[in-house]
């Protein structure tokens, strides 16, 4: 982007600007300018800062004195111009220009070589340069840029639309706020990237917000994409964001102008976008015209991984020819012209030093593992679940053992193993308790079950556990009834059991300190919103073992009534679709008990409706009359439950598991051995979100 000569005479231009002007006010601002986008290209995308802090802070309060003086000189790419105009109510949904598709995923050598023979396959040749670049954990963003200037930044969304982000891509300065595209003959452009923290400055943010009293961000991914989406941009501003810009998705030339040379490779591409200023891996990609030579790379540059400035979860191989890459073309989901080298879970080791248990909502008992805080993928861990009796033994983890931790998919943690070499022979034995730690009832442990129970209907764990979970966002939806308040007010009285969420006593309530008029206005009304729940709510919110929400439905729906289920055998249970030996009787036994029936009619006493409205009512006329759906995964686009509510209100109805009698599988991100079975059966049709939305259309 700079010559030598320029970059030495922009270093003595900041020099003479520190204490002189250059003559008239605008050939001043003109130059500041130029040094501080100078500044912040070695700083953000060079990683070579030329300006103390100090001396870069006098040139910028410089630039902005003269532009204040002289408005009529402001123009819209200076640097100034990245201050925020004030907070944001909400952020518009955009269209992506090219809508922004997933990558396939593999994750070791042979994966690598399947992928290199369909992409040979689909080529039509054994020829194929691949370039190779790391894949940067962080928050996926595109921007375009019009007429030089940076036009727009939007989050990925759902691929298709994005959350228009642009205030706060502005605070970050790696991004520049306008570039000389028209003279390279580009109109328009649309930039793929992903936005980052560097290591250094995410653990320093983190160190500023301990002193302050405030809890530190979980890791650097998630704090860039929850950044993007603050509503104020001065705030977005301090949490010190960085860019990196991987792929160019579509452009417009200006009329008359042939594409600029470089832009016949993905390589050639980054390199023409870095020499123009913008942050690219160009520093970081390499080319190889064999898929062992990427394969080799791959296993040498995992190892380097803790190396880099930025967190990274993999490599990203490209077929580095743009026409060869028009020609494989993608799928719905992904392009079939890439895929990502995902790296192995991270692992560290660290000292168990006790054992808690946590009493679950159905009373099952759960070893929860507490270790010296460990940083692992750039999250720091310290509890870890044993999961149950069976797990600590056969893994043999005893106290005081050095343990080889992991986190599968970087996400969940988990003890791989002890350390056996390691022990000193001090090491304790789990003695897995034979008392409830909440209410110290004997605890019971089913014959077919790897878990211990309390079995005491009236632990005070549980009885809370319940209520919160009758309360949540799928069952009944009582908003600001929330764990901390089911607790408080349990701790108080004020609640008993799930029946008495609708006989709080309102005058107590008030006397309590956070508890405003206002506050207790929208729980009342919550609650008694509530009441009119449809029946496959309640009946999920009761929190029967092995129920879900999509067994719920199926229970609401086979009967007019809650009521009558009392009289439903295990027998006549299994005849509804989906519902297997395990559901059916653990539903009879839940109707069956006195103490639910009991629970049951004070509900009904309180006004909370019992009754299936739609029963009786047939959904054959609906376009999806006679079509099964399943969802799984993770869904970007709206919740599970209002996608199930939109299949069934077209006819069509919900299963809990992959079986022949599926029709469609619809997919989220991380979806797992759901999809995999579906793909064994091969009769399941299974579709994108984007795809079902389509079905829904039509």
């Amino acid at each position: 982007m700079y010559t030598q000569e320029e970059e030495k005479n922009f270093f003595e231009q900041a020099k003479h600007l520190m204490q002189h002007d250059a003559g008239s006010a605008e050939d001043t601002i003109g130059q500041l300018r130029a040094v501080i986008l100078y500044s912040d290209w070695k700083y953000y995308v060079k990683s070579d800062p030329v300006l103390s802090d100090f001396d870069y802070d006098t040139l910028f309060k410089k630039l902005k004195h003269l532009e204040a003086a002289n408005p009529e000189l402001v123009t819209e790419d200076s640097p100034t111009q990245r201050v925020a105009k004030g907070i944001s109510e909400r952020f518009p949904t955009v269209s992506h220009l090219v809508p922004m598709l997933s990558l396939d995923n593999t994750y070791n050598a042979d994966d690598l070589a399947d992928w290199d023979r369909k992409c040979r396959e689909l080529a039509g040749t054994d020829k194929i340069e691949y370039c190779v670049e790391p894949k940067y954990d962080g928050a996926s963003i595109s921007l375009v840029y019009e007429n030089d200037q940076l036009h727009r930044g939007a989050t990925r969304g759902d691929g298709v639309m994005g959350e228009d982000v642009t205030a706060n891509i502005r605070q970050i300065r790696a991004i520049p706020l306008s570039a000389t595209l028209r003279e390279k003959g580009i109109r328009q452009i649309e930039i793929r990237g992903e936005i980052v923290i560097h290591k250094n400055v995410f653990e320093a943010f983190n160190k500023q917000r301990v002193s302050e009293g405030l809890s530190p961000l979980a890791n650097p991914r998630n704090a860039a994409s929850g950044t993007l989406r603050i509503l104020d941009p001065n705030e977005v501003k301090k949490r010190g964001l960085n860019a990196i810009l991987y792929h160019i998705s579509d452009y417009t030339l200006e009329e008359g102008r042939s594409r600029p040379e470089g832009l016949n490779t993905h390589y050639g591409s980054l390199k023409w976008l870095y020499s123009l200023g913008f942050p690219t891996p160009a520093m970081e990609m390499k080319v190889f015209g064999h898929i062992d030579e990427v394969i080799k790379y791959c296993h040498d540059f995992e190892a380097l991984r803790d190396t880099l400035p930025f967190e990274v979860d993999g490599l990203v191989v490209k077929v580095n020819d743009f026409a060869l890459q028009d020609k494989m073309g993608m799928t719905s989901h992904h392009p079939r012209w890439a895929v990502a080298y995902k790296f192995k879970a991270r692992q560290a080791t660290s000292k168990l030093r006790k054992v808690e248990y946590q009493v679950g909502r159905t009373g099952a008992i759960t070893p929860v593992a507490k270790i010296d805080p460990v940083h692992i993928g750039g999250v720091t861990v310290s509890s870890i679940s044993l999961f149950n009796e069976d797990v600590v033994r056969e893994k043999d983890v005893r106290i005081g053992d050095t343990v080889l931790v992991e986190r599968a998919g970087d996400v969940i943690p988990y003890i791989v193993k002890p350390l056996t070499e390691l022990r000193t022979g001090e090491e304790e034995v789990i003695e897995f308790p034979k008392h409830c730690p909440a209410c110290n009832s004997q605890l019971e442990k089913q014959q077919d079950e790897a878990a211990w129970r309390c079995v005491n209907i009236s632990c005070p764990v549980q009885v809370v556990e319940r209520m919160i979970h009758f309360a949540s966002k799928d069952a009944m939806d009582i908003r600001s009834m929330g764990n901390a308040n089911v607790q408080k007010f349990y701790e108080l009285g004020l609640l008993t059991d799930i029946p008495s969420i609708y006989n709080i006593d309102w005058k107590k309530v008030k006397s309590l300190e956070g508890f405003g008029e206002k506050s207790v206005s929208n729980l009342k009304q919550a609650i008694e919103a509530s009441k009119k729940q449809p029946l496959n709510r309640l009946i999920f919110g009761l929190g029967i073992r092995y129920v879900g929400e999509t067994t719920g439905k199926t229970l609401a729906s086979a009967v007019g009534d809650i009521r009558e289920l009392y009289d439903w055998n295990v027998e006549r249970l299994l005849a509804l679709e989906d519902v297997g030996p395990k559901v059916a009787t653990a539903v009879a036994d839940f109707f069956a008990k006195p103490e639910n029936r009991e629970m049951i009619q004070k509900l009904a006493d309180a006004g909370v409706n019992l009754i299936n409205v739609h029963k009786g009512q047939t959904a054959a006329a609906g376009e999806l009359a006679g079509k099964t759906f399943l969802f799984t995964g993770t869904l970007s686009q709206f919740k599970r439950s209002d996608a199930e509510s939109m299949v069934e209100a077209k006819g069509g109805s919900i299963l809990g598991s992959v079986s022949s009698k599926l029709n469609y599988l619809v997919v989220g991100a991380d979806a797992g051995s759901k999809l995999e079975k579906a793909k064994k059966l091969g009769s399941v049709n299974i579709l994108t979100e984007q795809e079902f939305q389509e079905l829904i259309k039509d």
